[in-house]
């Protein structure tokens, strides 16, 4: 299996997070939080990250997404669990 680097995962995390929150202008970034974003709710947090696990084929335990303080630190746990995929 390839390997992302950083810029290929914040490319199709951009496109994920767009796509969840219907918003072409999203960017994403380390320090972006919910308060960040004018429709992340509880439902759409759940969308994301269903989203986020299609799109790499990757599983979140609820205990690792609920400790998460920004999109930083996601990027962070979708890295280390694609690395730990090989």
């Amino acid at each position: 299996m390839q390997t992302l680097d950083d810029a290929e995962i914040r490319t199709r995390l951009t496109e994920i997070f767009r796509d969840v929150f219907d918003d072409e202008s999203i960017v994403v970034h380390d320090a972006m939080t919910a308060a960040d974003v004018d429709e992340w709710d509880s439902l759409n947090h759940i969308n994301l990250v269903l989203a986020v696990e299609r799109g790499f084929a990757v599983r979140f335990m609820t205990s690792e997404i609920g400790n998460l303080a920004n999109v930083g630190e996601f990027i962070d746990l979708l890295k280390g669990k694609l690395a730990a995929r090989g």
